[in-house]
């Protein structure tokens, strides 16, 4: 078991199982937003498959050790984590994000941000940034932090958005600084001294349509502010011929990663990086 006072300077148990840093720093996420996870992620068919991939590729790629989930919202990777017999560990400064994945059972968790969580050098066995680079206005800067922090061979799981040309409103209303090609996220992790070891893409049917729905209405002026109603929607498991599409397309993305093969494009990009 990972003993949080033993690996870092700035943490204190404030309620059980839960540190909570000294000091404090700002994120560009809204608050709002963990709440909406939270009730979509369960339902949700893009919440459901990124699991899927992440433990796909954590299986042919494991960890040393302990997997620190860093921006890991309301703890729904975190459970996927723990569910394939991995010790993980929560990091997360929202405290709504932490108040949910309590109620999920998730211990021990941190109620922090990378920096404000104070690790020592080298003591992180593995870490996983699921959808979290993208909101780091200097991400070389925390790519950097995460190096040091991680032991030798240490394994950093990384998934970010792809394609700048699928920018749109979501991203502004999300806090997004960037999204990213697999070339861009591979000179990222390259430039602070990472080994990348495996690249992909995943969600290859859905580019297109966020084209379609989300970037060219947006472009357009036509698509102005989130609809939350309408967000709900397209999170739902679709159902019928097209349904069944899908889970067939998704089913050959998770045995690609379980080949180590590399899929062409897709909505998001994937990484395995060690120290």
């Amino acid at each position: 078991m990972i003993q949080i006072e033993a690996i870092s300077t700035n943490l204190e148990m404030r309620e059980p199982g839960v540190w909570f840093a000294r000091s404090r720093s700002g994120v560009s996420y809204p608050e709002s937003a963990s709440s909406w996870c939270f009730e979509v992620e369960q339902y949700s068919f893009w919440f459901r498959h990124r699991n899927r991939c992440i433990s796909a590729v954590l299986e042919r790629f494991p960890p040393a050790g302990a997997v620190f989930d860093i921006g890991g919202g309301n703890g729904f990777v975190t459970l996927a984590i723990r569910d394939m017999g991995y010790e993980a560990v929560l990091v997360e400064p929202s405290i709504v994000g932490v108040q949910n994945a309590v109620a999920r059972g998730i211990s021990p968790v941190v109620c922090a941000t990378l920096e404000d969580a104070g690790f020592c050098p080298q003591t992180l066995p593995a870490a996983g940034m699921f959808d979290v680079v993208e909101h780091i206005a200097d991400d070389r800067l925390f790519l950097s932090t995460m190096h040091r922090l991680l032991i030798p061979g240490g394994r950093l799981y990384i998934t970010v958005p792809a394609y700048n040309i699928l920018w749109s409103d979501e991203d502004d209303y999300a806090g997004h600084y960037r999204r990213y090609t697999r070339y861009t996220l591979v000179q990222a992790l390259k430039d602070v001294g990472f080994h990348v070891e495996y690249t992909t893409y995943i969600f290859a049917m859905l580019p297109l349509p966020i084209f379609a729905l989300r970037s060219l209405p947006c472009r357009l002026g036509l698509r102005r502010g989130i609809n939350v109603e309408q967000e709900r929607r397209e999170h739902r498991q679709m159902r019928g011929i097209i349904g069944r599409l899908v889970e067939l397309l998704f089913e050959a993305e998770l045995h690609a990663i379980l080949r180590g093969s590399q899929i062409p494009f897709g909505s998001s990009c994937m990484a395995v990086a060690c120290t």
